[in-house]
């Protein structure tokens, strides 16, 4: 998928050339791309004239940065004690099964990327299923779909 070079440096302008930028400039490419793309880090890096390496490690370190594409929603179901023991593994083989995605990874629309998360300290919404900012408490599997609907 070949990134428009044009957004890459209307991103990086944004900002002025120092260190303490690099950070928000990768999370804005998260933001416009849904990923921080390698042409992304390769023209930070000629800009800002830092090695490409230093711009990897951080795209790699922080979580909420991707190397790779990610969906225009992420599904993240909490696998953490209270929601294990009612049901998050069974909501994700649904929606694994429904959309045809495996745990970490993307639908192949582009729609979708889900995730398994240890736990988002709701217990008491368990079983817990966070997509995007928006938090659905005590999901049945039966009803995981019709949750999904929602997200176009």
């Amino acid at each position: 998928m070949a990134v428009d070079i044009k957004k890459v440096d209307e991103v990086i302008s944004r900002y002025e050339k120092s260190d303490e930028s690099l950070l928000a400039i990768l999370q804005d490419f998260q933001k416009e791309f849904l990923y921080v793309p390698e042409e992304g880090m390769r023209r930070l890096s000629e800009l800002f004239d830092v090695p490409e390496s230093k711009i990897y490690a951080m795209g790699t370190f922080y979580k909420a940065l991707s190397l790779v594409p990610r969906g225009r929603h992420t599904i993240k179901v909490c696998t953490g004690t209270a929601c294990h023991l009612k049901g998050a593994n069974q909501i994700i083989d649904t929606v694994e099964r429904e959309l045809d995605v495996k745990r970490n990874s993307t639908t192949a629309d582009g729609r979708f990327t889900l995730e398994s998360v240890n736990c988002v300290g709701a217990c008491a919404m368990a079983p817990l299923v966070v997509v995007d900012e928006d938090y659905h408490g005590q999901v049945r599997t039966s009803k995981i779909m019709d949750v999904l609907k929602k997200y176009k």
